[in-house]
């Protein structure tokens, strides 16, 4: 395991767009998710859907925050100004020494954070 999917990727994958599905196909064994992730991927639909896309989440491991990945994050926040769920996943992805895997170039820009990964633009 190498990767840490951010919500965007997987949602970007729901929405029907085409380089987030084959890079998840790409990367099958290789990423894990978070409980923030989880969350907010099913917080996008409705109960039928939920089921639907509990299907593909259960796929991948899903890390717990602890309270070490949360001490991380909390130093994340007050040096970066994260936002609490960005700083969380930074810190599973620190922690965990995973490649952060998000679209998200405003809050988490490539060349001041290089454990993040773009992996696609649209």
């Amino acid at each position: 395991m190498t990767l840490l999917l951010d919500s965007m990727i997987l949602i970007d994958h729901f929405n029907g767009i085409e380089r987030a599905t084959a890079y998840l196909a790409a990367t099958q064994g290789q990423a894990a998710i978070s409980v923030i992730t989880r969350a907010e991927v099913l917080a996008g639909f409705d109960e039928a859907g939920a089921i639907a896309a509990q299907g593909l989440l259960d796929c991948y491991p899903t890390l717990p925050i602890e309270k070490e990945t949360a001490d991380v994050a909390a130093q994340l926040r007050r040096r970066y100004r994260f936002r609490l769920p960005d700083a969380l996943q930074a810190a599973l992805a620190l922690r965990n020494r995973l490649r952060l895997v998000t679209r998200n170039t405003k809050d988490f820009p490539p060349d001041r954070h290089p454990y993040v990964l773009v992996p696609y633009n649209i």
